[in-house]
């Protein structure tokens, strides 16, 4: 158990504003701050972060809590992690005797496992099993520097090499299977997972070996294994070498589809090169990419399976504010295969060459039609008009418009007024859209899917919502309340158990924040307490308006169900409805 003490040390160390601010741009909004929400894709802020209450709550996800939860949530730990990652943060030496839970051993022993075995692989690759390996990196050429700088290594041609090793260090067959770098056959035998593969360990921003990449050295099927996820692993939350290029400084990260075309760039000096893990972007590493850039390089492979992948990830970027360029890489498949060819100094010259998203559409819709003739250009400028009236930045298209028409000798006003036209007809579209959903909005403005209870009593959770921000602004009137309305009389389970929590809270004397609260509910339980907080933090409950919604949480008890209506006789049903009317009043 941690103590109260330490968490109370802690949260007064820990200033919400800075822990969010080192991961989100903000801007003042009044008293508060705002930006894009870390936890989901938006293009409209909704993640708002409360100095007074040490807090924040995203109105679009519903993601809520104090810098602990934050820092829990955006760096992937378990409480007791966090905890520790947040003590670093300000200088706090963690308790002694605070005790490790279970997930938390766990995966301090797969970080070891992994560890460990990248120094098994490395150790295989400059040792004399290892040549062929490594003669395959030196025909890539990468040099020993490279090679050591991002730890690459090889796993031996042997069933169980690296399972013996790991086994002789204390590790249980168990443990070697739960991190995935062993298999078990049918027998119950272990067995390594890679086998006469180039090695390349996957790093996190702490520094720790998480997962690996396995290459094979010749054209067999798969080209490249990667380690299946852990509780250390999520392929769609990390990205290959963002450890080293996090620390560039150049405001650009150039995205690359291969750990080798990302080695390769950093070998020939462009070090902000990153690389997903095996898998297409996902708006998890987008938005990891957008803490460290305020631009992103895609440098897919040129062919149209690397095209298609480009036009995903621009449009996944496009919720995270970065700017976008294109590389688009001439006579070579991809960049490994265009430095060895050209070199570095060529390499360069075609980033800063590279185009905005728009600007690459516009290329290959040149490339697509021969404007030469009638009809090419006819069904250029189609497409082109097309893509204008999506383009958001009005100045933005006036430059694209006004350099097209005039190159391809036609009226710019011509062309001015087809995107207008187009304009007008997709909002059309769109309002009619929304003319027909409108009636179905009402039932959305909540999300049920995880607490039906809640929608089943949407009335009196609102009233007990409405009480437990009162008794968070007014903890002396929690004797009063609790007096007229126990926890066994609240309607909803997930309001009682935060009511509960308040409750004990006050008989040991430990202030209701909300840093306290979140060390003793689930995440669940305190980003909807956040949002409680954020939604009413206008308001101004008195302790009358507090007795009036006891009396309506308790009313429940005299409220019928449909079917206990229909069974009533004339004389009932009058009574219950005069009993009503008295309610109301």
């Amino acid at each position: 158990m941690i103590p109260q003490s330490f968490i109370d040390e802690l949260k007064y160390r820990l200033n919400i504003e800075e822990v969010v601010s080192s991961y989100v741009p903000l801007k003042r909004a009044g008293k508060n701050l705002k930006g894009l929400c870390p936890f989901h894709s938006e293009k409209t802020p909704s993640f708002t972060v409360y100095p007074d209450t040490n807090s924040f709550y995203c109105f679009g996800c519903g993601k809520g809590g104090d810098p602990i939860t934050f820092i829990k949530e955006i760096e992937h730990l378990e409480y007791t992690e966090s905890l520790k990652f947040a003590a670093q943060r300000v200088g706090l030496s963690m308790p002694e005797d605070v005790k490790d839970d279970k997930a938390a051993s766990l995966k301090r022993r797969i970080l070891e496992i992994n560890r460990l075995s990248a120094r098994f692989f490395y150790s295989a690759l400059i040792s004399p099993n290892g040549k062929e390996g490594y003669a395959y990196l030196r025909r890539r050429g990468l040099n020993d520097e490279t090679i050591k700088a991002f730890g690459l290594g090889f796993a031996p041609n042997s069933w169980r090499s690296l399972c013996d090793y790991l086994l002789k260090k204390g590790f249980t067959t168990e443990e070697l299977v739960t991190a995935n770098v062993a298999r078990t056959n049918s027998k119950g035998n272990v067995y390594d997972l890679f086998r006469n593969r180039i090695m390349f360990p996957i790093i996190d921003l702490k520094g720790s070996v998480i997962a690996f990449g396995g290459r094979v050295m010749d054209d067999k099927k798969p080209k490249y294994l990667n380690s299946p996820e852990t509780n250390v692993f999520k392929k769609g939350r990390n990205l290959f070498a963002l450890n080293i290029a996090k620390n560039q400084n150049s405001g650009s990260l150039i995205l690359t589809e291969g750990y080798m075309d990302t080695i390769a760039l950093h070998a020939s000096g462009f070090k902000n090169a990153v690389a997903t893990l095996g898998t297409a972007i996902t708006s998890e590493q987008a938005r990891l990419i957008s803490f460290y850039a305020d631009e992103v390089i895609i440098c897919y492979d040129s062919d149209e399976a690397g095209r298609k992948a480009t036009n995903r990830a621009v449009e996944i970027f496009s919720d995270t504010g970065l700017r976008v360029r294109i590389l688009n890489i001439p006579n070579a498949k991809d960049p490994d295969e265009f430095i060895r060819k050209k070199g570095r100094e060529s390499f360069r010259e075609l980033l800063e060459s590279s185009l905005n998203s728009t600007e690459n559409e516009i290329e290959l819709l040149k490339r697509k039609y021969d404007t030469s003739t009638s009809d090419g250009k006819l069904y250029f400028l189609k497409e082109f008009c097309l893509l204008m009236a999506k383009q958001e930045d009005i100045l933005a298209a006036e430059v694209y418009i006004s350099k097209i028409a005039s190159s391809l000798g036609i009226s710019k006003d011509a062309v001015t007024e087809e995107v207008n036209t187009l304009k007008k007809r997709a909002y059309y579209r769109e309002k009619k859209k929304l003319e027909l959903a409108l009636p179905s909005f009402a039932a959305q403005r909540e999300d049920f899917s995880n607490d039906p209870q809640r929608h089943k009593y949407y009335k009196y959770a609102k009233c007990e919502d409405r009480l437990l921000f009162f008794l968070y602004k007014n903890p002396n009137s929690i004797p009063l309340i609790r007096e007229l309305l126990p926890p066994e009389k609240w309607v909803t389970d997930s309001n009682r158990e935060i009511y509960s929590t308040m409750l004990s809270f006050y008989e040991d004397n430990i202030s209701l924040d909300i840093s306290s609260l979140a060390a003793h509910l689930s995440q669940e339980q305190i980003s909807r307490f956040s949002g409680i907080i954020a939604k009413n933090c206008e308001s101004n409950i008195s302790l009358e308006t507090a007795n009036e919604l006891c009396r309506i949480i308790l009313s429940i008890k005299n409220e019928k169900s449909a079917d206990e209506i229909s069974k009533m006789d004339i004389s009932e049903i009058g009574s219950y409805a005069n009993e009503l009317m008295k309610n109301k009043k």
